[in-house]
């Protein structure tokens, strides 16, 4: 792997003091987890952990700004601000965890362990950890200069590797450290983290700790549903959907956690309209175009757009699927709910389904229809999620390139103009309030979009003609 050198970092130069300060007290410190995995990877990391020797109690002594959020755990927070950034405004002040060394207990409810005991032995403390590729340490002053290592394998001074993790980071391996099935079962998420890891790492499962997560993979019932869902959205935004949902088929899991998404696997589409296959094979090769960051409910509507054919699947003159968008929004709905997704977070998933079909009469669509649907919110999401549709099965992308440029040159105002006339004005024309009032200002507003009239007074005299006062 070619070496780059990476710039210093105000999170770096955060983690770099507290070791130093750590050190200085005769502490044992070091860069742990997932920055240096990331480092070694060549990749930017998000922030910087400290594991040290000193118990929550001392590091809250040694430092003036701390957090004890998880200090039952052996983990502080410790806020801090680098000489060379002490102008930074208080919302950029970086904030590092520190992590004692410790040896956990029987985690008897699958997530936290019932006790923790604090060590002096680093090596203890890595080997209760989940992966090899993340049960490294670095200690950053043993680095010729103060600025970041450079990401690559070469690097070897200042890394301490108790379990094996530099090599199954040069193969491309996802371990669990120890036994599989005891990691798995401490912490039943750590399932789901490890197809996340080979996924956006493009590793492959070590075969023991793959045949643990397929024998444990029902155990992920009892992780909460917020948990799970957290790491199904990072699977779906971190730029290897397919290769995530892949992998969870392969182990299991998917049945389990998404078996709405499972039941797709076999079930046949038409196909002179989806030549590709089945709609499992239809929603991989869609997962495979979803860029990394892209939002969460196009993620979840790329997913689970076609998620009502299972249930809608029949044999007539051809395969149909008749009323698979309702009955996809429904099971949608259902899985929303479940996972506790926020209410915009869910109106934006079920909307990106139920009007996922429409793209096929937008070029049929009168004026006003085609304004009305320009009108639905985040529009550029609906027009994501049709081309990736379109490239997941025929390949054609008329309608879509149709929706696309009447899009992009209508101005705002022609999509939704100020009203012409309202309920007011109804009522001062001598119309009594009733539910007549929705289809008459319907009635304008369609006529408004059509460019049939354009002024208050023919709004007026439209009414006055089509709804005459009895």
């Amino acid at each position: 792997m070619k070496a780059a050198t990476m710039p210093t970092t105000p999170q770096f130069e955060a983690a770099l003091g507290i070791i130093a300060e750590l050190r200085a007290v005769g502490h044992e410190a070091y860069l742990a987890g997932g920055c240096v995995r990331d480092l070694l990877l060549g990749r930017a990391p998000h922030d910087y952990d400290v594991a040290t020797s000193a118990t929550p109690d001392r590091v809250l002594r040694l430092f003036p700004r701390t957090f004890a959020v998880g200090a039952h755990f052996g983990v502080v927070l410790v806020s801090c601000t680098p000489d060379a950034q002490e102008t930074l405004a208080p919302s950029q002040v970086v904030v590092t965890e520190v992590a004692t060394f410790r040896s956990d207990g029987v985690y008897s409810d699958g997530r936290h362990p019932d006790a923790v005991r604090y060590t002096t032995s680093a090596e203890e403390d890595v080997r209760r950890r989940d992966f090899t590729i993340n049960g490294l340490l670095l200690d950053p002053l043993r680095l010729p200069t103060s600025s970041l290592p450079e990401p690559s394998f070469a690097v070897r001074e200042g890394l301490i590797d108790h379990v094996g993790g530099i090599a199954d980071l040069e193969a491309g391996i996802v371990r669990a450290i120890g036994i599989a099935e005891q990691r798995f079962e401490e912490d039943h998420l750590r399932m789901l983290r490890a197809v996340r890891f080979a996924a956006r790492y493009g590793f492959a499962l070590e075969p023991k700790t793959a045949a643990a997560m397929r024998s444990l993979a029902a155990k992920t019932k009892a992780v909460s549903r917020e948990r799970v869902r957290d790491e199904l959205t990072r699977m779906l935004t971190e730029g290897q959907a397919r290769r995530a949902f892949e992998l969870l088929a392969q182990t299991g899991l998917l049945d389990e956690v998404l078996p709405e998404v499972a039941r797709m696997k076999g079930v046949e589409q038409p196909p002179q309209f989806h030549p590709e296959g089945d709609v499992w094979t239809h929603t991989l090769l869609l997962l495979d175009q979803l860029p990394a960051d892209c939002s969460l409910p196009l993620a979840w509507a790329a997913l689970l757009h076609d998620v009502g054919k299972p249930a809608t699947f029949r044999r007539a003159d051809r395969i149909r699927f008749d009323g698979h968008v309702e009955v996809g929004v429904a099971v949608a709905a259902e899985i929303c709910r479940r996972f506790r997704f926020s209410n915009d977070e869910t109106g934006q998933i079920l909307a990106l389904i139920e009007n996922h079909m429409r793209f096929a009469d937008a070029q049929r669509m009168k004026a006003s229809t085609l304004k009305r649907f320009f009108r639905l919110d985040r529009f550029d999401e609906h027009l994501a999620l049709h081309r990736m549709d379109c490239l997941a099965s025929s390949g054609h992308l008329e309608n879509w390139e149709f929706a696309r440029e009447r899009f992009a040159a209508m101005p705002a105002e022609a999509v939704r103009p100020q009203p012409l006339v309202t309920g007011r004005d109804l009522i001062a024309l001598g119309y009594k309030p009733g539910p007549a009032f929705k289809e008459m200002l319907h009635r304008v507003e369609d006529a408004q979009l059509e460019g049939q009239i354009n002024s208050p007074e023919a709004a007026r005299s439209l009414i006055r003609d089509r709804y005459p006062i009895m």
